[in-house]
């Protein structure tokens, strides 16, 4: 079977590569020069399975409340005339109750533990290097109510699976010293041992360089205009390449990869799916002292804001501004996440050699990505992952192409079906 994937971001490239591994015929359309060259190129980093609660629960009307008109607030809704915006914060606040929090959390953490195991695997079969840290995320807290939130949420988690421990201010700063420094700001934290982090960029380029190695074809600086449908079926898509001139494209199966672009693409065919973009910025910085920068990667809550170290980088990533397709970078959301990392740790690195960086990540008003077949007999979706499509990658890829290949996947989730 020939399966066109489109889109080369981690979710793409991981897509391309089990399918192929299950003996597939596979053709990734990318309209960037290389892979993970948008909103997987400087994300947070973190495998965050055991914090991968849904943004929609029964909490997040008093801190969007407590946000509002704040320009460096960590969640920043920027109302447009967009009707798409407005539906998709109206579905946000249906999955606010109790019970549509826990179920949506439970699939969350299916499908991240069983993605972990999948990268673990992959990573040792193909000796990967990215990067990658196996320490375990720290979520360190500085407001009271979070922290007794965050405390409950802790037995929630053992309690299906995921381990988080609790640290007093002594256990935080043994564990990173790099806080010590700036101890008196803490309450304490959450430790998650079995999670990881990585730089998923140099994870995804590797990646494809191993699928094209394994027979993958990548077809870079090709923009996809359309998808054409005969009946049930999708027959093409036509393309533009870098040159300016068009072409159709056909293959067997047809997979959209495309994160928060994939809706623009499926509307024409009838199909309408609840993702809206979430822009997130981050930083990334030289360490300066490599005693003086975290080590474990570490999770803000108050800030919403993550930090993994990447050899002798540190990348500071967070916030959500949902503004439509505005890819700028806003430089008063950037300079907050700089100053918070240096209240944090204020010689982690050299502050004037910050780069800063804005993707847009397809957030669902549950926190569910699409995985499965839409409409078409033909026609697969993998997107739709918000801020964990690092997390979720090998396992989402996986589970899709068990389903192409006409099996039954591994994990227990909520698979679009039709």
């Amino acid at each position: 079977m020939h399966v066109l994937v489109l889109g080369a971001g981690v979710i793409g490239v991981t897509s391309a590569w089990f399918l192929r591994q299950a003996g597939h015929q596979v053709t990734v359309i990318e309209r960037q020069p290389q892979a993970a060259m948008e909103t997987s190129f400087a994300n947070g980093g973190q495998i965050s399975v055991s914090q991968a609660e849904p943004w929609a629960s029964p909490e997040a009307m008093h801190k969007i409340i407590k946000w509002l008109g704040k320009e460096d607030a960590p969640l920043l809704f920027r109302l447009r005339n967009d009707p798409r915006q407005w539906l998709w914060g109206l579905r946000f606040l249906r999955e606010c109750t109790n019970s549509r929090h826990a179920r949506n959390l439970g699939h969350l953490v299916n499908l991240g533990l069983y993605s972990r195991a999948t990268l673990q695997q992959l990573r040792t079969s193909l000796a990967l290097e990215y990067d990658q840290q196996s320490r375990g995320i720290l979520q360190i807290h500085t407001d009271e109510r979070d922290f007794r939130s965050a405390l409950a949420a802790a037995r929630l988690m053992n309690d299906i699976g995921c381990e988080r421990n609790v640290l007093d201010i002594d256990q935080v700063c043994q564990l990173e010293p790099a806080l010590a420094v700036s101890r008196r700001q803490l309450l304490g934290a959450i430790y998650s041992p079995a999670d990881e982090s990585g730089d998923a960029h140099r994870f995804t380029q590797a990646l494809a360089a191993h699928a094209l190695a394994a027979g993958v074809e990548f077809l870079h600086q090709t923009e996809i205009l359309r998808i054409v449908h005969q009946h049930d079926r999708i027959s093409s898509v036509t393309v533009r390449h870098a040159d300016g001139t068009t072409a159709t494209l056909s293959g067997d199966t047809y997979v959209v990869a495309l994160g928060s672009y994939s809706p623009l693409l499926l509307a024409p065919l009838g199909i309408r799916l609840q993702i809206y973009p979430a822009k997130g910025y981050s930083i990334t910085l030289p360490v300066e002292d490599r005693h003086q920068a975290p080590r474990i990667s570490i999770t803000d809550e108050a800030h919403k804001l993550v930090f993994s170290r990447f050899g002798n980088r540190l990348r500071v990533a967070g916030t959500a501004e949902l503004a439509g397709y505005d890819t700028h970078i806003n430089p008063q959301r950037c300079e907050a996440i700089v100053r918070r990392t240096f209240q944090l740790f204020p010689n982690a690195g050299l502050r004037s050699a910050a780069l800063s960086w804005s993707g847009l990540r397809p957030a669902t008003p549950s926190n569910i990505p699409y995985i499965g077949r839409k409409r078409y007999r033909n026609l697969y979706l993998n997107t739709g992952h918000g801020t964990l499509g690092w997390t979720q990658s090998c396992g989402s890829a996986a589970a899709l192409a068990q389903l192409i290949s006409g099996k039954r996947p591994e994990v227990d989730f909520p698979f679009v079906e039709g």
